[in-house]
């Protein structure tokens, strides 16, 4: 989907891990990366390919805080599409968002629009929590209009906090 493209150029391997598809292999050192520190956002090429990931996702990220007695956070981001798709077999097109939802200690959100994207995943990065985030695949090649205010560097959307889209 190429939504990540470039960014290997702009910020060099010491930001950026290109590594090969081993689901499984790479969240797990996502996961030791957060718990040593740093804040890694691992991108699924598609959600579904999250499974081969789930023991490192549920046990390590999301139960770690409540299996160290709250001692051990584990600042990670997994980010990638997820939903029904055009063109795709039926493994390629579930949405996994109330199977991650009922999964405790992690966050998961999905965007309606760039700005809950763009506002929601600066959340997610600084949240000292694993966070999923369930980009709609068909949602990838829309157009939407940005505010000023969520194309400032300071825009960002809290968790656990309503955004009204319309009052009614």
């Amino acid at each position: 989907y190429k939504v990540t493209k470039g960014l290997l150029e702009k910020y060099g391997t010491r930001r950026i891990v290109d590594t090969p598809i081993t689901e499984h292999g790479f969240t797990g050192m996502a996961c030791g990366a957060a718990l040593n520190g740093l804040r890694p956002v691992v991108e699924f090429m598609s959600f579904n390919f999250s499974l081969q990931a789930m023991d490192q996702i549920v046990n390590t990220a999301a139960k770690g805080l409540y299996m160290s007695g709250g001692t051990m956070h584990c600042p990670i981001v997994f980010r990638g599409c997820n939903g029904a798709s055009a063109g795709v077999g039926a493994q390629h097109s579930q949405c996994l968002a109330p199977w991650f939802a009922s999964v405790p200690g992690l966050k998961v959100f999905a965007p309606y629009n760039c700005e809950d994207a763009r506002g929601m995943l600066k959340a997610a990065i600084r949240d000292n929590n694993p966070v999923a985030v369930l980009e709609h695949e068909l949602m990838y090649g829309e157009s939407y209009d940005a505010s000023d205010a969520a194309m400032d560097k300071d825009f960002l959307i809290p968790f656990g906090k309503a955004k009204v889209e319309r009052e009614g």
